[in-house]
């Protein structure tokens, strides 16, 4: 399970070059989050685990206060979340949230980057059923036994727990996100998540030859091209 996390980093670093808008999508999930349960993180845990998130991927201040700033003000936009499907590039099985305001627009948008780079846009189930969805949590740490122990104290679901090369990495459903972050803060106050996030991590991986991988690399840039693709998961395993 430590090796899921290596596999996230590195998918992470391979497609980071192509995330040009980071700092909008960003500022679209914080308005989001805002509007749904209030700007004030202090009293909306998502918020404010969100905001902790683009701190660490430094996102400037005032992207976030502006984000704050428009989901306290009345009307504005309503984005919906959804999640397309597909076999990428090189048969990797891929999934794309997004967040959009417009269903008809950001299904077409995405279905003309499948199209374009021979990829099999698939229909609801197709591909979602060989990914774990689950809340991460990677931290520093050696003691994966103190950690497992103040989780069950919390009557938490742990899905997985690794200890690897000096990283705690802690699987949970979805659901137990902040029951999670809370019952490891009692544990260690001190600790600074590396990675706190709700992700889809595929089941089994599928290797990519170099000329599958610079095809699914164009394909990732084009869909994080588009304003309303939030995060893509997939599969895929890049050679050395």
């Amino acid at each position: 399970m430590g090796r899921a996390y290596q596999n996230r980093k590195e998918s992470m670093a391979k497609t980071a070059a192509a995330k040009t808008k980071v700092y909008s999508k960003y500022g679209r999930e914080i308005y989001v989050t805002a509007k749904a349960g209030g700007a004030d993180p202090s009293g909306n845990l998502a918020l404010r685990s969100l905001i902790d998130r683009a701190k660490k991927d430094q996102v400037p201040s005032h992207v976030i206060e502006k984000a704050l700033d428009k989901a306290s003000g009345a009307g504005g936009e309503d984005f919906q979340p959804a999640l397309y499907e597909g076999i990428g590039p090189g048969g990797v099985m891929v999934l794309i949230s997004a967040l959009t305001d417009n269903g008809n627009r950001t299904f077409g948008e995405i279905r003309g980057v499948f199209s374009k780079c021979k990829a099999k846009l698939g229909t609801q189930g197709s591909v979602s059923h060989m990914f774990d969805h689950r809340a991460m949590f990677v931290f520093a740490g050696d003691d994966e036994e103190a950690a497992l122990e103040a989780l069950m104290m919390a009557d938490v679901d742990v899905s997985d727990i690794d200890c690897e090369d000096g990283m705690i990495t802690v699987l949970v459903p979805p659901t137990e996100f902040f029951k999670t972050k809370t019952a490891l803060l009692e544990l260690d106050d001190s600790i600074d998540f590396e990675v706190q996030e709700i992700t889809y991590l595929p089941t089994m991986e599928h290797p990519l030859s170099s000329d599958d991988s610079d095809a699914f690399e164009r394909f990732v840039g084009l869909l994080n091209d588009l304003e309303d693709v939030q995060e893509i998961y997939h599969n895929g395993q890049f050679g050395e």
